[in-house]
């Protein structure tokens, strides 16, 4: 296993163990709202903190770019962490949640540690080296068409975003599917499309913290991750589609037949 992906297990262990010890008094806990229904607790703070210092003991010089504290510049390698993905679940005591820890390095997504601290589930990946879930290699699911697929994704919950068009793409999705799911976690959702768990996901509007660690994943694990109209653009724009090759371009089409061009990527 790289020495980087090493020291984010333990940087996601780490911030976990905080976030399980904080579900014991929910109800006590710090809250604010950043944008509507887009919640903050002291404990995504704190999970960030702990991940944070675990990086710097061992790679003082890199870059970090963190949900909550933001961008910290530093050298060619930078690490996109998001502390506590699933805030809103995690307030709840829902148990869908994870840490969400990837590497860019020069600009391109080389490692991905995804970490499920309810369920003990480490999943985690290096470029060109596959991707595991507690040290079992993962593959993505060999469904050949969208007919009977299990597909995840996350509705809009921000004022700027537009849910009439999210409910045009959930109409042609559901046509023929087994389902959809809307857990609450894009990077958690996304580790389980790597894990053959969803056949594939789409969304609007994510950020790098939520996909990063994620769509590294879904590669290593032979899938494809893309925008809305099959560019690379997905880290910037936040609209993300993944599955395995025929699934995602299935979707795609389907995407395409209802998303605006100017919206697509």
């Amino acid at each position: 296993m790289h020495p980087i992906v090493n020291i984010a297990i333990r940087a996601a262990r780490n911030a976990g163990n905080t976030i399980v010890r904080s579900l014991h008094h929910v109800d006590t806990i710090s809250v604010s709202e950043k944008s509507q229904n887009d919640f903050v607790t002291e404990v995504d703070h704190r999970a960030e903190q702990e991940i944070i210092q675990t990086i710097r003991r061992a790679y003082p010089h890199h870059a970090i770019l963190a949900e909550e504290s933001g961008q910290q510049d530093g050298s060619e390698v930078e690490w996109i962490i998001d502390p506590l993905d699933g805030t809103t679940n995690f307030l709840h005591n829902f148990p869908h949640f994870a840490v969400s820890i990837g590497v860019r390095v020069k600009g391109r997504l080389e490692h991905g540690v995804i970490y499920d601290p309810l369920r003990n589930e480490i999943f985690s990946g290096t470029r060109g080296e596959g991707a595991q879930m507690n040290d079992r290699r993962m593959r993505i699911s060999k469904r050949n068409s969208l007919g009977g697929a299990l597909l995840g994704t996350g509705f809009p919950f921000r004022e700027d975003q537009d849910f009439e068009l999210y409910v045009q793409t959930l109409r042609v999705m559901m046509k023929d599917t087994a389902g959809v799911r809307r857990p609450g976690s894009a990077a958690l959702d996304l580790a389980y499309v790597a894990a053959g768990r969803l056949d594939g996901f789409w969304e609007f509007g994510l950020k790098p913290w939520d996909c990063a660690a994620g769509a590294l994943l879904i590669l290593e694990a032979g899938g494809a991750v893309s925008d809305f109209g099959g560019g690379q653009d997905y880290m910037d724009s936040g609209n993300v589609v993944a599955g395995n090759l025929r699934i995602h371009q299935e979707m795609l089409d389907r995407l395409k037949s209802v998303v605006p061009v100017s919206q697509q990527r």
